[in-house]
């Protein structure tokens, strides 16, 4: 199969990078590193988590960040997670274009993340997108290569679910490696039981580089057909109830590829490195990329 000419890469790392970041990030600083990222090409970008702070305190100013970021960026595409119909409104009055609403394919994972059944989560779903009508809605599959419970995950279920969520109104599915599971067999075994099912428009994927296998099953979804990706600026991010979990895949790492093979997308690559030269400063945790590594600005 021949890859895609040109990919879309959204990136996550304001809201999955931040979340599991112990050390407060300053206001400033976010916005800061947010900006960069826009400069650098993120036209769609995970901006935050419109939680509850007791469970996420990083997303504590999730409002006052999407607000001053809607303001300087009006053509920005912002997209914020969120767990339920306060959410919704908090990110619609904020200025969120797109929610994003996670169910995990394992039930397991999904009492843990939410302490609902699944059935229970999409009802949940249905009742918000019914009540809330002037934002777009995504659904994120969490858990969909693997459970850290140890839960068989099926693709018919992971199939079944995304037409659910089409059928609903959902514009755009995430197929999520929460803990960094898949491997480029298990991706295409999954993905292309997906692609015969699933128009590709509708689907993104969100793919996690805990066992060093993040770009490989990433290129592999690439030759499946497949071109939305979410990633993360210097490789943040990781599930607080997935234990074992590392971060995403580095945006810088994905582009890189990119730039490597003839691919197009929508990122300038030095840009891009500033953002990571930020987030290295004003952020307290690791970056995991190969490319923050062996690049320098100037």
């Amino acid at each position: 199969m021949s890859l895609p000419k040109v990919i879309e890469i959204m990136d996550v790392c304001p809201r999955d990078g931040f979340q599991n970041v112990k050390d407060y990030i300053e206001f400033d600083h976010k916005i800061a590193i947010i900006q960069q990222l826009i400069i650098a090409g993120s036209r769609k970008i995970e901006m935050t988590s419109f939680v509850n702070p007791k469970w996420i305190p990083q997303m504590t100013d999730a409002v006052e960040v999407t607000k001053k970021i809607r303001q300087t960026n009006p053509e920005a595409l912002l997209v914020g997670l969120v767990p339920n119909s306060q959410g919704v409104l908090e990110g619609a009055l904020a200025g969120i274009d797109q929610v994003t609403y996670v169910i995990s394919v394992s039930e397991a994972h999904n009492k843990a993340n939410v302490n609902r059944t699944t059935e229970e989560s999409f009802q949940d779903l249905e009742e918000i997108m019914y009540k809330v009508k002037n934002v777009q809605f995504r659904l994120a599959l969490a858990t969909s290569f693997g459970c850290p419970f140890n839960e068989e995950i099926k693709v018919l279920k992971i199939i079944n679910m995304i037409k659910r969520a089409i059928a609903l109104g959902c514009i755009e599915i995430s197929i999520a490696d929460t803990i960094g599971s898949a491997n480029p067999v298990l991706v295409k075994s999954v993905l292309g039981e997906v692609a015969k099912e699933i128009p590709l428009e509708f689907i993104s994927i969100h793919i996690h580089d805990t066992r060093g296998m993040g770009l490989l099953n990433i290129y592999t979804a690439m030759e499946l057909g497949f071109y939305k990706f979410e990633t993360s600026a210097g490789g943040l991010g990781g599930c607080p109830f997935a234990p074992g979990a590392a971060g995403n895949v580095a945006t810088e790492d994905l582009v890189n590829l990119c730039n490597s093979i003839g691919v197009q997308h929508n990122i300038d690559e030095s840009e891009l490195m500033k953002a990571v030269e930020y987030i290295r400063e004003y952020v307290k945790a690791p970056i995991n990329s190969h490319m923050a590594a062996v690049c320098k600005l100037g």
